[in-house]
């Protein structure tokens, strides 16, 4: 019993100090997707071009998703004409190159690692296009369409079918400031959490339970934390490995990445297990269903190759500058609740959960949350929002008219 107890502390701990990180993150994000429509999302995502790669990564890391419904998304955004390399620029994006994930890896881990996953995100993202441009055959991508177009359900179908934005006249802070923008950022936000919280929970008690129970000295040897430069060579290759056999994805894989460092795997391994959050075994099945079993291994061997390389500039390029911090200085946090900034940031962003909370309550939210899970085309009737206060109101398929008239 006192083993359990120490690892639902440690899990515990670890939640107690990233709360507000996580809170702000997806306030963030739902602003962002509240104003943002879909149809612009997909108009500018028409090739495979350095300028609209870049866009993709901008627009992905704006639209924070759970690794689940960022794959959904990706698969609806090439069913609707996205390029195909496009989508996966967005995908990757959204997943890795998110605001919450680059404040909790500095809240759990320190700022090197948020500068580095900000810097490996966009080299992953261009040595996947480079390895798409060189080994994607048309005769391949013609059927992953085609498979696409069947429609077969994956996870989260209906989050990333719906499009919440918010139409009509008026500038971005008229909009979001609106009856509607606020209702939507509160769907939006709330939403967002369900669709994270299972793997979250998950990633900080599968955490807790290896630090309280695994020794150092395992892990010291399995990433061969005495020979630093073999640590720094099998890193980037064996980090992945780990991610895919823990089947945790999307944030959730931080909690465990800080006992992966305290424990010796290499700077680039960290960075490398981080990205490969995009390559767990739930989601390549999920691949399979999307795109056929062909392009599923054709995924799994690019975003692999992709992820290590990205790993290896990250490894060395800090290393070479001497940003690499020091792992003896790692840490679990394991003090708890104690009045400091933490607890004072906690506070103040829980009340703002409330408050969106209390929104989404009253604005119709259960029903649109019970959509989340459901098959994409039933959520594609209900997206699009406009600034009407009922039926009939908004400006096309509003976001008024999509909540029945339901006011805050």
């Amino acid at each position: 019993m006192h083993a359990i107890g120490h690892a639902l502390s440690l899990a515990g701990s670890m939640t107690w100090e990233i709360t507000w990180a996580l809170i702000l993150g997806f306030v963030l994000s739902a602003v962002v997707q509240a104003v943002v429509r879909r149809e612009t999302v997909v108009r500018l995502l028409g090739d495979d071009r350095p300028r609209t790669l870049a866009l993709s990564a901008g627009l992905g890391a704006a639209s924070s998703s759970c690794s689940y419904a960022a794959v959904a998304l990706a698969r609806s955004l090439f069913r609707k004409g996205a390029d195909f390399t496009a989508a996966m620029a967005f995908e990757i994006a959204s997943t890795n190159l998110v605001i919450e994930l680059g404040v909790i890896l500095a809240l759990l881990m320190g700022w090197q690692f948020t500068a580095a996953e900000f810097v490996g995100g966009p080299i992953m993202i261009v040595v996947l296009a480079l390895l798409f441009r060189v080994l994607l055959r048309e005769r391949l991508l013609c059927r992953a369409r085609e498979q696409a177009e069947r429609g077969l359900a994956g996870s989260m179908e209906g989050h990333a079918a719906m499009d919440m934005s918010v139409g009509g006249e008026g500038g971005f802070t008229w909009r979001l400031l609106s009856r509607d923008g606020l209702t939507s950022v509160s769907h939006i936000f709330i939403m967002e959490w369900a669709a994270i919280l299972r793997d979250l929970v998950a990633g900080l008690l599968i955490a807790g339970a290896i630090a309280a129970w695994v020794p150092d000295d395992f892990w010291h040897t399995f990433f061969l934390a005495g020979h630093p430069l073999a640590a720094r060579l099998i890193g980037p290759l064996i980090g992945p490995l780990v991610a895919i056999a823990t089947f945790v994805c999307s944030i959730g894989n931080v909690p465990l990445a800080v006992v992966l460092w305290k424990g010796g795997i290499s700077f680039g391994g960290v960075i490398a297990f981080v990205y490969a959050d995009l390559l767990i075994v739930p989601i390549l099945n999920i691949y399979r269903k999307y795109y056929g079993a062909r392009m599923a291994a054709f995924l799994l061997v690019t975003f692999f190759m992709a992820i290590v390389v990205a790993g290896y500039v990250v490894e060395f390029a800090f290393g070479g500058l001497g940003l690499v911090p020091d792992q003896a200085d790692a840490r679990i946090p394991e003090e708890g609740i104690i009045w400091n900034y933490t607890t004072w940031l906690n506070i103040a962003f829980l009340l703002l959960a409330a408050s969106l909370l209390v929104r989404f309550l009253r604005t119709g939210g259960p029903a649109m949350l019970r959509m989340m899970g459901g098959p994409p085309d039933h959520g594609e009737h209900h997206d699009g929002h406009g600034d009407g206060d009922g039926p009939g109101h908004g400006q096309g398929r509003g976001y008024g008219s999509m909540h029945g008239g339901h006011r805050g």
